[in-house]
């Protein structure tokens, strides 16, 4: 599958590179799997694409919220994995020596058939660098008939939690309240079990649906995962009156407004619908510091397993691992297992991360119920086989 560009020519050193890399995918050596007979894969191999350049970052105003554009996307149908067509063709241009690895081992492991990757198929996965993607790939099965693609919109689930966060770090430029900080650490007492909005209310109006604006004392300051905590901070925060496309438009007004982001709900934790394209186009710009989420990625990071942190209530995160939880995203700092990377997996699989030292981002693009955990297995294989420049 192409990575978000088009138009680069190919060099001769980038032709020698990619049919090396393909040999090491025709042997299988080097860890990379066994036989594609079942799958039909698609990869890029490095592309530093040009025509998916983001904008220049938002203004420096923070904005007055207030009814979006005509031109917002309306509410997209709800999150069953989409048949799409492939995308199209990306042209890469040449890389060091040292990304053409990077890029053959990743591939390698996302197209593995005796890895974490295998049992998550279909999928799309990219891994690129503030200029844009490395590599990219499509990995189908042929069980499905489902291709997931760089431009295949869906529900994001979880994964919304982060571009909530970045959105108000922007809005802020990085200047956020004691109080601020206890919303975005899941910390603020607005700990509704059952939180859910309907498609046709605004955000104050799902605030006041059910128990989802219960402000509980005896949950204050313990982490508790869940969409209340935000869906009140947005409502305090001048957000309350907002419709889905209200709300996309406020919310692009500090990410960028080349972002094509949708919400099926008003849920600021869970409700956003976009591609895998949009969701790097803002990591992008968080590794270039055009976003204050760049400096603020790790920072207030609190404790989230109840069974190795008392003031912990509940955590989704892979069993028997500790992560540490920041402004609206993870931190995936297990003592065993964590690399320090930055995330924000979602329940049907869409898992995006920042690289530990801000150099590299990656997105793992699927839809598939309750699928978080197995994506962030897969996803965290070719985050290690292109940091190592090794297949896992």
């Amino acid at each position: 599958m192409s990575c978000p560009s088009r138009g680069t020519p190919w060099s001769r050193a980038a032709i020698a590179m990619l049919g090396a890399a393909a040999a090491l995918l025709m042997s299988g050596c080097g860890g990379g799997g066994g036989s594609e007979a079942s799958s039909s894969v698609a990869s890029t191999l490095p592309a530093s694409p040009a025509s998916s350049a983001p904008a220049s970052p938002a203004p420096a105003s923070a904005p007055s919220p207030s009814a979006g554009p005509a031109s917002a996307p309306a509410a997209p149908a709800p999150a069953s994995a989409p048949s799409v067509p492939a995308a199209p063709a990306s042209a890469p241009s040449t890389a060091p020596a040292a990304t053409a690895d990077a890029a053959a081992a990743a591939i390698a492991t996302a197209n593995s058939s005796s890895n974490a990757c295998n049992a998550i198929r279909p999928f799309y996965w990219e891994i690129g660098d503030a200029g844009g993607a490395l590599a990219s790939g499509s990995v189908n099965n042929s069980d499905a008939t489902t291709v997931y693609a760089a431009d295949t919109r869906m529900s994001i689930a979880s994964a919304s939690k982060w571009f909530y966060s970045t959105y108000f770090v922007q809005r802020t430029r990085g200047a956020l309240s004691a109080s601020d900080v206890k919303f975005f650490n899941f910390q603020s007492g607005y700990t509704s079990r059952g939180f859910s909005c309907l498609p046709t209310q605004t955000v104050q109006e799902c605030v006041d649906l059910g128990s989802n604006g219960i402000y509980n004392a005896d949950d204050d300051g313990a982490f508790a995962y869940g969409g209340a905590h935000m869906e009140k901070h947005a409502s305090l925060n001048g957000l309350g009156g907002l419709n889905n496309t209200m709300l996309a438009a406020e919310i692009r007004s500090q990410v960028g407004n080349e972002i094509d982001l949708a919400y099926s709900a008003p849920q600021l934790a869970g409700g956003m619908v976009l591609s895998a394209i949009d969701y790097a186009a803002m990591l992008r710009k968080v590794l270039r510091g055009d976003l204050k989420m760049r400096d603020t990625l790790g920072t207030h990071p609190v404790c989230t397993n109840p069974r190795t942190c008392a003031n912990a209530a509940n955590a989704p995160s892979p069993p028997g691992e500790s992560w540490h939880y920041s402004i609206g995203h993870w931190v995936e700092d297990d003592p065993e297992v964590g690399d320090g990377a930055f995330s924000s997996p979602g329940a049907f699989g869409f898992y995006p991360w920042i690289d530990r030292t801000k150099t590299n981002y990656g997105v793992l693009a699927r839809s598939a119920a309750s699928g978080a955990i197995d994506s962030v297995y897969c996803g965290r294989l070719i985050r290690k086989a292109w940091t190592t420049a090794t297949p896992q």
